[in-house]
């Protein structure tokens, strides 16, 4: 009885406590309830003593301590796994989303920065090879010539648009001054003996790549030298036409005329654009106001910077309508002081100082220079002064015309009457005179003159020979001018 009573207590007990702890653990581990479980059928089949009994409800009790402990561990261990994946995956996303982007935003930012900066440098170093242009208004008395100097990647560079009188070495002189030994580029704005006068001197003296003239053709003697010259130095020789481009890096040139020739040679002039950079220069020799208006309706850009007066400032050029195509800041006539022709004329020198542009003239400031780095303009003149409308004005373009035929007919009467060498007291003596005096002969720059003196004395101007580079035609030259003498 008392058995009996204790074996169902035991059993009682049992079941108690596995139901608290089954109900504590069942949201932990459905297994564990079901061992539980399994354990009580099991106390209800056996009939053994109390100890057993007490036995068996301990182990089922470690049974269910250990399955719940194993449960929770697998489960900690699982949630610990869980974590450390979670933890790598969120390292993981980190990597991506936060670290690659900030190398990647580092690497552009730095390297955009330093890509600009590369570019500025390169564009630094393009400046500095790009340099300066200098183009010189030289001052040549009663005619035109325009040197274009500039040196790119460290090779220099020169063109020289027209060439002086016929009847003066100063042109000559100029380039020696300015340590010029080769032109790339002379060209003659038409055949007349004030603009294409030294062209055979040059070509004896310097080295020269291309000729470049209109096309039209004269009878004067000066004309006919400049042929001989251009045949006996087998150098090229163009004829451009109006649409022609030229490029000389990083100089182009653009011609505007002649489209056709009429015969008429002021008709006929070449006129050109020279671009370097931003800034342009505008020589039309001496065209007309009809040969303006055909440029003007052949619809080209004549817009520049700096404008060369056509015709020396005369009245027969630069019209209102080509002056605003032009739109200059700068103009510049060559002329000679106190020229028989009145240039410039008062009505050009008015127009150009209404339209508020800056007017330069060879006659009162001497040789003018524009200096420009593609973008700024600096005028240099060697001297000062002003142009006024009544400051040179005395002919009219209505006597150019008959004035320029007799300057023809003059020229060749004097290119006769020198044929002989002229003995007279006004010749240069070779033996004597000063460096600057032996620089007045045709063909004797500041190198020659130089040489002149050491190899002095002279038996006779046949012996100028001797001199580096005077050669038969060029001696011919000399005597034919009739400067130089011995002993006169």
């Amino acid at each position: 009885m008392c058995i009996r009573h204790n074996k169902w207590f035991s059993y009682l007990w049992v079941a108690c406590f596995v139901f608290v702890v089954g109900c504590g653990d069942a949201n932990e581990s459905g297994n564990s309830i079901a061992e539980t479980t399994t354990g009580n059928q099991e106390l209800e089949v056996e009939d053994t003593s109390n100890q057993e009994d007490e036995d068996l409800a301990t182990n089922e009790e470690n049974n269910v301590d250990n399955n719940t402990e194993t449960d929770t561990s697998e489960a900690i261990e699982e949630e610990s796994l869980e974590n450390e994946n979670m933890e790598e995956h969120t390292v993981e996303n980190n990597d991506e989303p936060v670290n690659e982007p900030d190398e990647t935003t580092n690497e552009t930012n730095n390297s955009e920065p330093e890509n600009e900066v590369l570019e500025e440098v390169e564009d630094l170093e393009e400046l500095e090879e790009l340099e300066e242009l200098s183009v010189h208004f030289i001052d040549v008395g009663q005619a035109d010539a325009t040197l274009f100097q500039f040196t790119h990647e460290g090779e220099e560079f020169a063109v020289l648009f027209d060439t002086g009188n016929w009847n003066r070495n100063d042109t000559v002189n100029y380039l020696h001054d300015q340590d010029i030994s080769s032109l790339d580029v002379m060209i003659g704005s038409h055949p007349h003996a004030d603009h294409i006068g030294q062209m055979d001197k040059i070509l004896d003296e310097f080295d020269v790549g291309e000729v470049w003239m209109s096309g039209d053709e004269t009878s004067s003697q000066t004309f006919e030298r400049v042929l001989d010259a251009i045949e006996s130095s087998d150098v090229a020789y163009e004829e451009p036409r109006a649409g022609d481009v030229f490029g000389i890096d990083p100089l182009t040139i653009e011609v505007f005329n002649p489209e056709t020739l009429t015969g008429d040679v002021h008709e006929g002039s070449l006129t050109a654009k020279f671009t370097f950079g931003e800034v342009s220069f505008l020589l039309t020799g001496d065209a007309e106001t009809q040969t303006e208006q055909a440029m003007i309706t052949r619809d080209h850009d004549l817009s520049a910077d700096v404008l060369q007066l056509g015709h020396h400032g005369s009245d027969t050029s630069t019209s209102s309508e080509f002056l605003s195509a032009v739109s200059p800041t700068i103009a510049i006539v060559s002329a000679g002081a106190g020229n028989q022709y009145g240039h410039p004329h008062d009505s050009v020198v008015e127009r150009i100082q209404e339209a508020g542009v800056d007017l330069y003239g060879t006659h009162v400031n001497g040789t003018i220079v524009i200096e420009t780095d593609g973008e700024n303009i600096d005028t240099l003149t060697s001297e000062d002064g002003t142009i006024s409308p009544s400051s040179t004005d005395s002919g009219s373009s209505n006597t150019e015309e008959k004035v320029e035929e007799e300057t023809e007919t003059k020229e060749n009467e004097e290119h006769e009457e020198s044929s002989e060498p002229a003995t007279d007291a006004s010749c240069i003596d070779i033996n004597s005179a000063t460096i600057d005096e032996l620089q007045e002969i045709i063909h004797i720059g500041p190198a020659r003159a130089e040489e002149m003196l050491d190899l002095r004395p002279f038996s006779s101007v046949d012996d100028m020979t001797r001199i580096n580079g005077i050669a038969a035609k060029t001696l011919e030259d000399i005597k034919s001018e009739g400067n130089a003498c011995i002993g006169g």
